[in-house]
Formats: C-alpha cells, sequence, structure tokens
C-alpha cells in the first residue's frame, strides 16, 4: 500500500511540474526558466563569487548557459524539475532561481535551494523568494518538512534559512564532496506546523 501511495504522490508532483505554476510576491514574479533568460542566467552563473559554495561550476561562456537552459525544458516537459527563475517585477529581467533541489514523496519533504546576483545580495531577495516556495510546498503540495543546506562558509545562505523561519539542526561534517574537497554542510529545516 505504501508503494502506491509514493507512486499517487508522484503521478500528482510531475502533474503539477509540467505545468509550473508562476507565483508572486510583492517584488517578485517566480515563472519557468525560459531560453529568453540565457545572458540574463549567465550573468551570474559565469562568476566565481556566486558558484563558490555550490556543487556547480561558473560556466565558462554563454552558449554553456543556451545549451543548459534547454536541457532544462526538457525536465519541465516531463515534470522532473523543480526550479523557477526570479523575476524582479520592476525590471521584467532573471536575477536568480529558487526551487527544490530534492523532493522525497515517501517521506513527505523536500529541500530547497537558491541562488541570486550578487548585485541583489543583502536586500532580502533571496528569502523573499525562498518564503514563497515554503508557502507553495506546505499549502499546494501538503509536505510536511522542507529543509535547506549551505556549505559551512556561507554565512549569507544560513541568514536566509533564519529569514525563512527555519531552524538550524547542525552541521554535517564532511558531508559531500565538492569541486574535489570534502566540505561541512549546515543543515536547517522548518515543519508545516511552524511555518504556518
Amino acid at each position: 500500500m505504501l508503494f502506491r501511495v509514493d507512486k499517487m504522490k508522484q503521478i500528482t508532483l510531475q502533474k503539477v511540474f509540467t505545468h509550473l505554476p508562476s507565483l508572486e510576491t510583492d517584488r517578485l514574479l517566480l515563472r519557468a526558466i525560459l531560453p529568453k533568460d540565457a545572458e540574463d542566467m549567465y550573468a551570474y552563473s559565469c562568476r566565481e563569487d556566486v558558484t563558490r559554495h555550490l556543487l556547480w561550476s561558473a560556466h565558462p561562456n554563454l552558449s554553456h548557459t543556451e545549451a543548459y537552459i534547454d536541457y532544462l525544458q526538457e525536465r519541465y516537459a516531463v515534470g522532473d524539475y523543480y526550479d523557477w527563475a526570479i523575476v524582479k517585477k520592476d525590471e521584467d529581467r532573471m536575477i536568480g532561481t529558487v526551487g527544490f533541489t530534492s523532493i522525497d514523496t515517501a517521506n513527505n519533504t523536500a529541500e530547497i535551494g537558491y541562488v541570486l546576483h550578487p548585485e541583489l545580495w543583502g536586500k532580502g531577495i533571496a528569502a523573499e523568494a525562498a518564503r514563497e516556495i515554503l508557502r507553495f510546498g506546505f499549502e499546494v503540495l501538503a509536505l510536511s518538512r522542507i529543509s535547506a543546506v549551505c556549505m559551512k562558509e556561507n554565512a549569507a545562505s544560513l541568514r536566509v534559512m533564519e529569514k525563512c523561519g527555519m531552524r538550524y539542526e547542525g552541521t554535517l561534517h564532511s558531508a559531500i564532496l565538492a569541486k574535489g574537497e570534502r566540505r561541512d554542510v549546515c543543515l536547517s529545516a522548518v515543519l508545516r506546523e511552524e511555518f504556518q
């Protein structure tokens, strides 16, 4: 029976994400990443200061970003990609991404992640976008728990988690291999009843 319930949840999830809904906050529009976003995405994805604490490396050129976005269109089409473009309403340009890095239907939990153009760091935008994803996760997907992780050195990301109402749960020592180096990871999470 558990397998059947989990399979039903996966089908529901696929239906939601094959038609990624647009979401709005006061300052932001969260929508699907589109081919027209390539230059905007490349503007921050090519920067070492952005990717220093991430698992992926800086994009080497615009063609790489264009190919990546083309690949994402395939992932959206089958409903197994859970990221939104962050767009500033007043500028109509993509400034980052936010979404679920993984969704565990068997345990009704998920993990979120976000990345933002450095020009907009420190303005509360990442927290505003992440809070909307948490709301969507709890209200629309009916998740029980949502977590986020960051490299131990990434204090700014940990602050974003705190601003979203996530609670620091601990440091996972040498938890991941990132760019050939073992790294400590900080874990934060929030439960549905805590968020509401």
